[in-house]
């Protein structure tokens, strides 16, 4: 007789106590250094990054660390934490470059299976805070649809983060390298992007020298699973963009007043953000669902992800349109922070694949027929 097969496990939605902490911690900080002026005064600088921020969250706090195993310098947490994080940090749209270098590029590491040598080293130094790293692709690459290099010449434009990191990984037809960013050879050109809190750039390799951390094959299989966590944990940071929008947009309108009664009083905007309330529970729940699957290394993740990002994304796009709009006048200024959280948002939207590209995704993994 065949054995009968175990249910698969229930995901766990809910946040532990720890997970409230680390939120609570980390929320605290972006207060204190990455409010909305703060913010909107390094979108006007030559660089929004702020080192003391980022020593702070990664290092004091050891949010750079969660994904990496203890034995190699980390905190040993999973991706439920880092998806905390995520979350903070997109309900502050501070810049820091969590999601590509303590994400994507230390799951790229991860996936390599090393506990010692240059990689399981670069671990070390990314989980202490002390460097980061950026994986060079495309911010717009989706999981499976990255491409790589032939050799260490070439150009691969629209790289997140790549001004801010200290280590390029590259991903070439012979393998993944670890390249300095500093190095002869090594060209980091600023694009213009749409949202001023994750800058872009252009990575152009001239003849550039690497440290050689795996051939092409398990290169490949590393990139897809650090870009399928950023992928996952992304939808979290869209849901904290979303869950600003939403309380924001509640608190004006019970404070702006027209005809005597507060603006959201009136049925029809009550619809509005009763709506956009539903849509954004449901985005925590796939952003949730997410997060644990790629915490508990179900073999359903990649569906989670897709699922993930195919709703989350347009939730945070909608919140925050609604954001402006709700806002009146006030809203489509400068001097409010709506406006970042609307690039934000449209950026996020098409990082790491399209919603379309995941929709693809889901009918091919739940084997459904295309229309």
């Amino acid at each position: 007789m065949t054995a009968p097969t175990q249910p698969p496990a229930t995901p766990d939605l809910l946040y532990s106590r720890d997970e409230e902490d680390l939120r609570s911690a980390v929320r605290a900080l972006l207060a204190d250094r990455a409010d909305a002026p703060a913010v909107i005064a390094a979108t006007e600088s030559d660089t929004p990054y702020d080192p003391r921020l980022w020593s702070s969250l990664a290092a004091d706090i050891g949010a750079a660390g969660l994904l990496v195993p203890e034995k190699l310098g980390g905190q040993g947490a999973s991706h439920r934490e880092a998806a905390v994080v995520l979350e903070e940090l997109g309900r502050s749209v501070a810049p820091a470059p969590y999601l590509t270098s303590s994400v994507v590029a230390t799951e790229t590491l991860l996936a390599l299976g090393a506990e010692d040598g240059p990689a399981a080293a670069l671990l070390g130094e990314l989980a202490s805070g002390a460097r980061t790293a950026v994986l060079a692709v495309p911010f717009a690459a989706a999981p499976a649809g990255a491409t790589a290099l032939t050799s260490l010449d070439g150009t691969v434009r629209g790289v997140a983060d790549a001004a801010a990191a200290d280590v390029l990984l590259v991903p070439t037809a012979e393998g993944l390298y670890a390249v300095e960013a500093s190095a002869p050879g090594v060209a980091v050109s600023p694009l213009v992007p749409l949202d001023l809190t994750r800058p872009l750039a252009a990575v152009t390799l001239t003849g550039a020298t690497g440290t050689l951390l795996a051939d092409a094959g398990a290169s490949a299989t590393a990139v897809r699973r650090g870009l399928l966590a950023g992928a996952g944990l992304l939808a979290s940071e869209q849901l904290g963009i979303a869950e600003w929008c939403l309380t924001e947009t509640v608190r004006h309108t019970r404070e702006r007043h027209q005809f005597n009664r507060p603006v959201g009083s009136f049925q029809a905007l009550k619809h509005r953000m009763a709506q956009l309330w539903l849509e954004v529970v449901s985005a925590r729940a796939a952003a949730r669902n997410a997060a644990d699957a790629l915490a508990t290394g179900s073999p359903d993740a990649p569906l989670a992800v897709a699922v993930a990002q195919a709703y989350c994304s347009g939730v945070a796009v909608h919140a925050a349109e609604e954001c402006v709009q709700l806002h009146g006048g006030i809203g489509m200024t400068w001097e409010h922070p709506a406006h970042l959280y609307l690039k934000r948002a449209k950026a996020d939207s098409i990082a790491y694949g399209t919603a379309g590209s995941h929709r693809q995704a889901v009918a091919e993994l739940a084997e459904l027929p295309a229309p």
